[in-house]
């Protein structure tokens, strides 16, 4: 099994993260999948940004969730020749044409709470444009990505942070991951390695990597074979992964 690539933001390191441009530059490289990050604003609009909070890479300031869409629509991103942070629907519409599998991420308020309602809103986004079969929902927030889990087809992801990785080990990250109906799993690339991806598969656990930067850690995770991984630098990544093919 080939492993996939997922760009990470639409690509940070290359791109403007979680912007349109990035977005598009992406798609049309040979990644499988596109990954972004999904909060509520104020009037329940999902929208499309990494952080809670607005001043590192908007113009703004604040709590997204403090804001209407309205606002955040008009807020401009950092770096861009005058874009705005764009809403979930803006997204899907660049992809929906596509073979692309969006990646998306489920986050937490300012406050660290999970959003009332973020995964129906999403749910309905991708039902109205064909999309649920061939989407991925990722999550640190364990609850989270098992709600979603029943919803696709796609085996939602429970990513699994460096702290709760230190507090369970391989033995307590697969019986949570069981007990919550998840059947995959997203690590960090520097635990991630050739005994933690064995014991997690004999659990029946699909495994991928996330924080996947820099060609020898690409060459690393590309060697150990996991599902996918999620990479600031699609281009680098791809490059890596047609170099191993060809030397296969």
């Amino acid at each position: 099994m080939t492993t996939q690539i997922a760009a990470h933001r639409g690509g940070a390191i290359l791109w403007i993260e979680n912007s349109r441009d990035a977005f598009r530059r992406a798609a049309a490289l040979a990644v499988e999948q596109i990954e972004f990050d999904v909060h509520l604003s104020a009037d329940d609009v999902v929208m499309v940004l990494h952080d809670a909070t607005l001043e590192r890479t908007t113009e703004g300031q604040g709590p997204l969730r403090a804001q209407t869409a309205a606002a955040l629509t008009t807020t401009r991103l950092k770096g861009t020749d005058g874009e705005t942070i764009p809403t979930l629907e803006e997204v899907l519409d660049l992809f929906a044409a596509t073979k692309l599998i969006p990646r998306i991420e489920l986050k937490r308020d300012a406050e660290g709470c999970a959003y009332p309602g973020l995964l129906p809103r999403v749910v309905a986004a991708l039902q109205a444009r064909g999309l649920t079969d061939r989407t991925v929902i990722t999550s640190f927030d364990l609850a989270q990505a098992a709600a979603a889990a029943p919803l696709f087809i796609r085996p939602s992801i429970w990513l699994v942070s460096l702290s709760c990785w230190k507090d369970l080990g391989v033995a307590g990250v697969a019986g949570a991951a069981r007990n919550a109906g998840i059947t995959a799993v997203g690590l960090h690339q520097s635990v991630c390695d050739a005994d933690s991806l064995e014991a997690l598969r004999c659990e029946n656990l699909g495994v991928g990597a996330w924080a996947v930067n820099g060609p020898a850690t690409i060459r690393r995770i590309l060697a150990l074979g996991v599902d996918v991984f999620t990479t600031d630098d699609p281009v680098t990544a791809l490059e890596a992964r047609r170099a191993l093919q060809e030397t296969a």
